[in-house]
């Protein structure tokens, strides 16, 4: 079942390095109110490799690219109101609908 964010965890992203892509991707999750969970499905990786990736842990060449797509379009939508998340359910809805499938 997915969860919130913890403050333990939030007060670790703020203190991840700006230049890293994964704090970078862990900040706009939590400002866009995503599950690592979800994020995790739809850059088809593990959520632990999620929490690594926030936690400025490095990402490969390939994953990256994904990654950067990714960030863009949650960009994009955080700047349309189409995000924050309400909640976990529209989380998971937001991100299902990038898929075109049913986590």
């Amino acid at each position: 079942m997915p969860r919130t964010y913890s403050e333990k965890f939030l007060l670790e992203l703020s203190h991840g390095d700006p230049k890293s892509l994964g704090v970078r991707l862990g900040r706009l999750c939590v400002d866009a109110n995503l599950p690592a969970v979800y994020v995790a499905a739809a850059l088809e990786v593990s959520r632990m490799t999620i929490y690594g990736w926030f936690r400025g842990r490095g990402i490969s060449e390939k994953k990256a690219r994904v990654v950067e797509v990714f960030m863009d379009l949650v960009s994009k939508d955080m700047a349309e109101g189409v995000l924050p998340a309400k909640n976990i359910k529209d989380g998971k809805r937001y991100v299902e609908s990038l898929l075109g499938i049913t986590i």
